[in-house]
């Protein structure tokens, strides 16, 4: 694809975006929920699925609300509150640490800049990004496994890795589109351009995408 149709492009996802297929985290940015809420659900929905982080999600933050009341629900209930997201165990440590880091260091305020949240133990690059895009509504590029898919496969950038995409994105996307980027990709991924035999039949897009790698697709 040229690098100009990336606006004709994320129109299109724009439109077809159905409420149902949103990710979870941008469900909760546009319910206007706290920096805290994205920061928490964000490490909950790694290597999970939407639905299951919805619950898991909801019934934590009817335990505490806040890093400090967090801090006083021990890690087994938390553990066995948010059961069954994946690694459901080493992510209530985690939730134990960044909450403690949070008090000790920011005040208890979710930081609102890539350095500050990636130099909490626990916080990768996707979900600094995503903190930073739909909790603060800050330009930021979050990058998962389907950004990272869908923009190699488009055309639109040639990289080996999620982060490469990252940086890569940064030098050519524009900024207009950094904070929806995220959300009509996944949501794009999920229903039509699947990791294995995407749906190009069906595919709202197709005109625009050089199809690279793609072997087989229905």
């Amino acid at each position: 694809m040229h690098d100009s149709q990336i606006n004709d492009v994320i129109k299109i996802l724009k439109k077809e975006l159905a409420v149902g297929s949103m990710p979870i985290v941008s469900h909760l940015a546009a319910e206007e929920r706290d920096p805290f809420v994205i920061l928490i659900s964000t490490l909950l929905s790694l290597r999970t699925k939407d639905e299951v982080t919805a619950v898991a999600t909801e019934k934590l933050f009817q335990l505490a609300s806040t890093p400090e009341t967090m801090l006083r629900v021990s890690l087994p209930k938390i553990a066995k509150t948010i059961y069954p997201v994946g690694f459901y165990h080493v992510k209530a440590r985690t939730i134990h640490h960044v909450c403690r880091e949070l008090i000790e260091r920011f005040s208890s305020k979710v930081p609102d800049n890539l350095d500050d949240l990636l130099s909490i133990k626990g916080v990768g690059r996707k979900t600094a990004n995503l903190v930073i895009a739909l909790a603060y509504g800050k330009d930021a590029i979050c990058v998962d496994t389907h950004v990272h898919r869908i923009s190699n496969r488009l055309g639109y950038v040639k990289t080996k890795t999620p982060e490469e995409t990252e940086f890569a994105l940064r030098k050519k996307l524009p900024r207009g589109h950094w904070i929806i980027y995220n959300t009509v990709m996944v949501a794009f991924g999920r229903k039509t351009c699947k990791p294995v035999s995407p749906l190009c039949s069906m595919c709202p897009i197709l005109e625009y995408c050089d199809r690279k790698n793609v072997a087989a697709s229905r």
